[in-house]
């Protein structure tokens, strides 16, 4: 806060983002069409190409191929050469078969655990959505508002402060995900600025001092060189305080809601109560799944032996091909070697399924969806369901496709009417409905009868 006489207080973080200077929740649409987002993650889920996908480039592991194929045509030109014009290094073609076989086993292993470990990714924050959506439909329409209009104003804002920690328990997981341990980001900085919790007491202005990346280095990423890549848990590294565990503690202010509006009065119910309180610990479970997924990799000594059966694969091939196609083992490597080491590179980058290269799993976007959804549920006061079935702007067609009349004229019917159409109402389809006039005959007719 500025003072009085205008002294130069420096603003926290916290403050500039709820003060409405920075947008709270910056959208997941990417406009620029630079290189750097060409290249970065995760996809976008609003965006369509019409590119057929062998000439797509966005999601590719191509680039991060360049130089290991750089690398294969110069080692294949090598033994061609030696093989034409100093000695034949040709070899039977049986080690071939028997390598082939040994090299498909290891990429078919190391495909499947990898599309198991994105596979298992996407479930923990599907159930994540799935008990959002319950929670937050649980606290806007079971929770009551009492009468008098200051107790009213207080639950009415409790709702929403608690509906907005649960968009805070999504995107505080993923940021969590990510190695991001602050809560000084743009998208969570508002919902959890109120709270006390070790994340936003660990956070130091000097967090944000990013250090400026050098050509080479960002050259380095893009063609997927190991000794490029920043280790991603340097911010936990270098963090001076304890970081927490920002989820958890906003699943505790959660259940610091529930326990309030059952002491309060407010929420009558303890069947409701209960499936509140399953929810939440649901999302514990995600929150517990999800992290196995980022800390339960493949086992360190697989992924460096099938590298190095890979490899092997591909650096004998030259002198396998040589017999029989000449000249030609020099593309003939090439076409090998980029089926052999592509399936090796879209294993290694699916192994994280959290992560921020193109082809991890969306979670801004799913977060930004989760957004919308708790938006529109509290975008009008929960309804009585009376009013609902006698709504007079668009009429009840409760008979429909039977009948066209609305709840207020069967209402004004007896019972026996009303069991009588139910009963017709089986043997019509929408297709066969007419006017309201000719469901009436028919009604009369079935009464007759």
């Amino acid at each position: 806060m500025v003072p009085p006489n205008g002294g130069a207080s420096r603003k926290s973080t916290f403050d500039v983002l709820e003060s409405g200077m920075v947008t709270p929740m910056p959208g997941v649409k990417r406009e620029s069409i630079d290189l750097e987002d060409y290249f970065a993650g995760p996809r976008d889920m609003d965006r369509h190409s019409k590119l057929p996908y062998f000439m797509r480039m966005h999601g590719s592991v191509l680039p991060r191929m360049i130089l290991p194929l750089l690398w294969v045509s110069c080692w294949a030109t090598l033994i061609t050469c030696i093989s034409k014009f100093v000695h034949n290094l040709a070899v039977n073609t049986l080690l071939l078969t028997v390598l082939g076989f040994v090299v498909g086993l290891a990429l078919s292993f190391r495909s499947t655990t990898a599309y198991e470990r994105y596979s298992d990714g996407r479930k923990a924050w599907a159930t994540l959505s799935v008990q959002s959506r319950n929670l937050a439909r649980y606290f806007w329409v079971h929770v009551d508002e009492r009468e008098d209009e200051e107790l009213g104003k207080d639950d009415l804002l409790g709702k929403l402060t608690a509906i907005n920690l649960i968009l805070a328990f999504a995107v505080s997981l993923k940021h969590k995900l990510r190695f991001e341990p602050y809560a000084h980001y743009p998208d969570i900085a508002s919902l959890v600025g109120h709270l006390d919790t070790f994340a936003k007491d660990a956070y130091t202005p000097e967090i944000e001092e990013k250090k400026r990346t050098g050509f080479f280095k960002k050259l380095g990423n893009y063609l997927g060189l190991s000794f490029a890549a920043s280790n991603p848990r340097k911010e936990i590294k270098r963090a001076t305080r304890p970081l927490g565990n920002l989820p958890l503690e906003i699943l505790t202010y959660l259940s610091c809601y529930i326990e309030e509006v059952t002491a309060n009065g407010t929420l009558p119910k303890p069947v409701v109560l209960g499936q509140m309180l399953t929810s939440l610990a649901a999302l514990t479970d995600t929150m517990s799944a999800a992290e196995r997924v980022l800390t339960t990799p493949l086992p360190v000594g697989y992924n460096i032996l099938i590298a190095q059966i890979v490899l092997l694969y591909v650096y004998l091939l030259p002198f396998q091909l040589y017999g029989a196609l000449g000249w030609i083992t020099i593309p003939g490597t090439i076409a090998a070697a980029y089926i052999i080491l592509g399936l090796h590179a879209i294993g290694n980058e699916l192994e994280n399924p959290f992560g921020n290269d193109v082809n991890d799993l969306p979670l801004d976007y799913y977060c930004e969806e989760l957004r919308r959804e708790l938006d529109i549920l509290t975008s009008q006061a929960p309804a009585s369901f009376s009013e609902i079935m006698g709504s007079k702007g668009h009429e009840n067609k409760v008979l429909w496709p039977l009948s066209v009349s609305g709840s207020g004229d069967w209402k004004k019917r007896n019972i026996h009417d009303i069991r009588n159409a139910l009963k017709v109402k089986v043997v019509i389809t929408p297709d066969r409905a007419e006017t309201a006039d000719a469901d009436e005959t028919t009604l009369g007719s079935k009464k007759e009868g």
